[in-house]
């Protein structure tokens, strides 16, 4: 059982960066793969990155490559979302989720946070 609380989201101007960070609570942290989706008015929740168990492998949306950096620290049992040059159509709340494997889609993921909003201006 994994219990996760994301947190450091905020208002931020476009081209600049911020840092979201999720801490998790169970026994069986280190075994989970671990997601970042996000969620805008009017719209579907979307993948945004993915990390494995080790750390070992990433994945990310193509909206986000080269800006986004998803790392974890399973001694601390946190993951993070390094997010830079940031956009307004960045501007969701994110949502950090544990499942088996770092998939894409929502439904690969059991455990998810409350979420933090994230707000880009222009």
């Amino acid at each position: 059982q994994v219990q996760l609380v994301e947190s450091g989201g905020g208002l931020v101007q476009a081209g600049g960066s911020l840092r979201l960070s999720c801490a998790a609570s169970g026994r069986t942290f280190s075994g989970y793969s671990m997601g970042w989706f996000r969620q805008a008015p009017g719209k579907e929740r979307e993948f945004v990155a993915a990390i494995s168990w080790s750390g070992g492998v990433t994945d990310y949306a193509d909206s986000v490559k080269g800006r986004f950096t998803i790392s974890r620290d399973n001694a601390k049992n946190t993951v993070s979302l390094e997010m830079n040059s940031l956009k307004p159509e960045d501007t969701a709340i994110y949502y950090c989720a544990a499942g088996g494997l770092p998939g894409r889609v929502r439904h690969q993921y059991n455990y998810w946070g409350q979420g933090t909003q994230v707000t880009v201006s222009s």
